[in-house]
Parts: C-alpha cells; structure tokens; sequence
C-alpha cells in the first residue's frame, strides 16, 4: 500500500482480485468502500484472466509486480481506477505499468497521481532502475498523464508510442 495527497494505492491479492471481476460489489464490501460504477475493458479482463490471476497465484513470485494496484479517494472512499505493473522486473531492471481511470473520475488528475504513487512507490525498490509505459497514439489523455509524471517519449510502433523514466541509476 502508498498514499498520494487524495489516493491510497492498494495492491490486490488474488481473492480480491477475484471478487473485483464479479462487479458484485464484494470487494469494495470487503474493503469497506463505497460502491463505485467502474467497469472492466475488454482488454483488462484477458489481461486478468491471461496474465494477471496467474501470476498473482504463483508463489514463486511477488504479487506486487502483477497485481492491479487499486487507487481510492480518501475524501470519497471510493474506487477511481486502477493501475497493474506488467511483472517483475525484467533483464535491464525495469517494470511496465499499464492504467485507466473509472469514467466518472476522469479530468480531476487522479491518473497522474496514481502514477507519481507507483513511482514513488518503484524508487524504494533496489531492483527497479527504470519504469516503462506504452500509449495509445489517439489517447492524449494518457500521453499527457506520462508527459506530467517525466517520462520520455523513446519510440513508436503502430498505433503506440513507447515511454521510459529512469529511477533508482
């Protein structure tokens, strides 16, 4: 767990994942949050379903590098969005990250916060030496949310640009 100036980020395990799957509202029960109106993308429920849960289940592994770290409104106690790091660090120390914010939170700053968490989350991790991110090209949202938190644009591919900030040299 972090906490930014409005967020606490909390990285779920594998029961709370599961129950943020169901839309049941048993997470955020569990959680004692508010109820939320969040939904699932296409894209995250194959990411949860392929990758994340998986791994989260392995204990081989440390969860925090691939679990999808929820970010809560202290002042509303209720889910905004989440982020998920992609895995544990790979062979040139760096971790991936991949987020989206709740619809109804969207325009308030609540990503680029989230982002500065995990950041200064990462900078506490030794084997962490660098964070990288990919965007959406049509997406200035997101393009904006990596412009503010300093990472550096270092290449495109398709309908992405690729992104890196350099931590923990």
């Amino acid at each position: 767990m972090t906490e930014t100036e409005r967020l606490i980020l909390v990285p779920l395990n594998y029961n709370q994942l599961v129950k943020y799957m169901k839309f049941d509202h048993s997470l955020e029960e569990e959680l004692n949050l508010n109820k939320s109106s969040r939904e699932i993308s296409p894209d995250l429920k194959e990411a949860l379903e392929q990758t994340i849960l998986p791994n989260v289940a392995d204990k081989s592994k440390n969860y925090l590098y691939s679990t999808l770290w929820i970010a809560i409104s202290k002042t509303e106690n209720k889910m905004v969005g989440a982020l998920c790091i992609t895995g544990e660090p790979n062979e040139n120390e760096e971790i991936e990250i991949g987020y989206g914010t709740d619809e109804e939170f969207r325009n308030r700053g609540y990503m680029t916060e989230i982002v500065s968490g995990i950041i200064d989350w990462a900078k506490k991790q030794l084997i962490v030496k660098a964070i990288i991110a990919s965007t959406d090209k049509d997406n200035p949202a997101s393009v904006k949310v990596l412009e503010k938190t300093g990472f550096t644009k270092i290449g495109e591919i398709d309908a992405l640009f690729n992104w890196k900030l350099k931590i923990n040299s």
